[in-house]
């Protein structure tokens, strides 16, 4: 298991990542003063994003079912957990985004690769 996104497991038969990407921001709030620098306050955490890229090649690994998998998860709107492969939890995360890029067609209009970008945003 490379990653869990709630129940949806990140592997061979379903889908693999060649990329996890992670972004998380810190708020802080200034407020001008005159002769010396800005005062600055520490407001807590901020938004913790992460992305998802892969390639999805159905003659080899993974499948399409997983992609409708995620999109009906998207669309339920709830928060899951999303699991490191290593144990560590990062948090509850929505699904935000989901680009798909198909190629290679086969003459009944199946593609034979399909990149993909997953967007998850971390939620209270």
């Amino acid at each position: 298991m490379l990653l869990a996104y709630g129940l949806f497991v990140f592997e061979l038969p379903s889908l693999l990542f060649d990329e996890l990407q992670r972004r998380t921001d810190w708020r802080h709030a200034s407020n001008e003063r005159v002769g010396a620098r800005a005062a600055s306050q520490f407001l807590g955490p901020g938004k913790d994003h992460v992305s998802i890229s892969g390639t999805l090649l159905p003659e080899v690994a993974g499948s399409f079912a997983s992609i409708r998998t995620l999109r009906t998860m998207a669309d339920e709107g709830e928060a899951w957990p999303l699991t490191a492969g290593t144990g560590q939890v990062l948090g509850n995360f929505v699904l935000v985004a989901l680009d798909e890029r198909q190629k290679f067609f086969t003459l009944d209009g199946v593609p034979r690769r399909t990149d993909f970008v997953i967007e998850l945003e971390r939620v209270s």
